[in-house]
C-alpha cells in the first residue's frame, strides 16, 4: 500500500480518532472538564450533581471486599509458603512506617520553609469546625478504628481463609471455584467502570458548584505548597526508589494514568483500588504481592495524607503565631506517626486526626481547623492520587524485595 496515497492517510486518521473517542481516559478528562464548568457556572445544578459521584463511588465500593478476598485467599492458597506471608505484611508495615514518616518530616520542612500560614487573615470567612473537633480526641479509639474499617476487616478474614484453605483437602476444587467468582467480579467490574467518566463529572461538578473557584484565592499558598510537597515526595522520595530497580516514575503514571484521573474526578482513592490491583498484576507484581500490599497500604501508607496532615498542623500554628521548639516538632511528627494511621474509614477522619493532634499539644488552638474547611475539599485529590501513588510504588519494591516479579510490562491495558 502507497503511504502517500489519501486512503492511507485517511485510515490513519479515522484509527487515531477511533482510538481516541473510545478510549475511557479520553472520556474521564473531558467529563472532569464539563464538571468544572458546570460547577462554575451553574453552581446550584452542580452541587445537585453531588449524588452521581457518590453513587458510581458506592458502586465500586461494592467491588471493594469482594476483590480483596478473592486476591488474597487465592494468593496466600497459591503461595504455598506461609512463612512467605508473614513475611511480605512484616516488611510493608516496616516500609509503610518508614516512608510515611519520611511524608510527614517533608511536610514539615516545607510548612516552615514557605511559611503558608503567615497570610492575610482579613475576608477569610470562617465555618464552625466544632462538628469535627467536638471530643474528637477522647472519642478515637483504636477499636473503634478496626470495628470501622470494613477493609482491615475483610483482609483479616481473607488472611485466616487463605491459610486455612493451605490445609483443605478439597484445597484444589475450592480454588477453582474461588477463581470462577474473581472471573465473574472482574468481568462485572469492568463494565461498571464504563461509568467512570459520570462519577468523574458529578464529583467535580460538585466540587465546584458548592465551594467555588474564589475559594482557591485566600488560602492559595497552602495549597500550592501541599501540591508542590506532593510532587516533590512522589518524584524525588518515591522516583528515587523505582529507579534503584531501573524503573522510571513517569513511566509508571503513564500507564496508571486511567486511576489517577478517576481519583482526581471523585476525590476517592478507593474508587481506583479494584482497577489498581489489576493493573500491577499485569505489570509484573505477583498477585500474593498485589492482594496483601495493597489492602493493607489503604490503612497503613497514606503518604499523601500524612504530607497534608503536618503541614496543616505548622499551617494552624503559623495562622495563630505560635512559635514550635524543636522538641514539640518532634512531638508533633511523633504523635502523627501514630495517629495519621487512624486517617481511612473513618467519618470525616483527617479533621479527627489534626484534633487529636492539635489536642494532644496543648499549644495549638483547635479551633483553627476552621481555616481548613475551605479548601479541604481541593486539597483531597492530591491526598488521593499521592496515596495512590505511594501504594503502587510499595507493591512494586516489595514484589522486587521478594524477587516476586516478572519481567515489568507497561502496554496499556485494553479498555474495550
Amino acid at each position: 500500500m502507497n503511504v502517500n496515497s489519501p486512503n492511507f492517510s485517511s485510515k490513519i486518521k479515522k484509527t487515531l480518532f477511533r482510538s481516541v473517542v473510545t478510549n475511557l481516559t479520553f472520556w474521564v478528562l473531558i467529563s472532569i472538564i464539563a464538571g468544572v464548568v458546570l460547577g462554575h457556572f451553574s453552581p446550584e445544578n452542580g452541587v445537585k450533581m453531588k449524588i452521581v459521584g457518590d453513587t458510581f463511588v458506592d458502586i465500586i465500593k461494592l467491588f471493594i471486599g469482594p476483590i480483596i478476598f478473592l486476591t488474597i485467599v487465592l494468593g496466600i492458597s497459591g503461595m504455598g509458603n506461609l512463612k512467605k506471608v508473614g513475611r511480605i505484611e512484616v516488611k510493608s508495615l516496616a516500609y509503610f512506617e518508614v516512608v510515611s514518616t519520611i511524608a510527614l518530616a517533608i511536610g514539615v520542612a516545607v510548612a516552615y520553609l514557605f511559611q503558608p500560614g503567615k497570610i492575610d487573615k482579613s475576608g477569610l470567612a470562617l465555618q464552625d469546625a466544632s462538628k469535627y473537633t467536638n471530643h474528637a480526641a477522647e472519642n478515637f479509639s483504636w477499636l473503634q478504628f478496626f470495628f470501622s474499617n470494613f477493609t482491615l476487616q475483610v483482609l483479616l478474614a481473607a488472611i485466616v481463609c487463605g491459610i486455612t484453605l493451605n490445609f483443605y483437602q478439597k484445597r484444589e476444587q475450592t480454588i477453582l471455584v474461588l477463581e470462577c467468582f474473581s472471573k465473574v467480579v472482574f468481568t462485572g467490574l469492568k463494565y461498571v467502570m464504563y461509568f467512570a467518566p459520570l462519577g468523574a463529572f458529578g464529583g467535580m461538578a460538585y466540587t465546584i458548584g458548592k465551594f467555588g473557584l474564589e475559594t482557591l484565592i485566600p488560602l492559595g499558598k497552602l495549597m500550592l505548597c501541599v501540591y508542590l510537597t506532593m510532587a516533590l515526595f512522589v518524584f524525588l522520595i518515591l522516583g528515587s526508589l523505582l529507579k534503584y530497580y531501573k524503573i522510571n516514575m513517569l513511566s509508571i503514571l503513564k500507564y496508571i494514568k486511567q486511576e489517577l484521573l478517576l481519583v482526581l474526578g471523585t476525590s476517592s482513592s478507593e474508587a481506583a483500588l479494584p482497577g489498581i490491583m489489576v493493573k500491577l498484576e499485569q505489570m509484573g507484581c505477583s498477585k500474593s504481592v498485589v492482594g496483601l500490599v495493597i489492602p493493607t497500604g489503604y490503612s497503613f501508607n497514606l503518604d499523601g495524607t500524612s504530607i497534608y496532615l503536618s503541614m496543616s498542623v505548622i499551617f494552624i500554628a503559623q495562622l495563630y503565631d505560635v512559635h514550635l521548639s524543636f522538641f514539640e516538632i518532634l512531638t508533633v511528627i511523633g504523635i502523627l506517626m501514630i495517629t495519621s494511621k487512624g486517617a481511612a474509614g473513618v467519618t470525616g477522619s483527617g479533621f479527627i486526626v489534626l484534633a487529636s493532634t492539635l489536642t494532644a499539644l496543648h499549644k495549638i488552638p483547635v479551633e483553627g481547623l476552621a481555616f481548613l474547611l475551605g479548601v479541604d475539599k481541593f486539597m483531597s485529590e492530591a491526598r488521593a492520587i499521592t496515596n495512590l501513588i505511594g501504594n503502587t510504588v510499595a507493591t512494586i519494591i516489595i514484589s522486587k524485595t521478594e524477587r516476586d516479579f516478572t519481567e515489568l510490562n507497561l502496554n496499556p491495558v485494553s479498555e474495550e
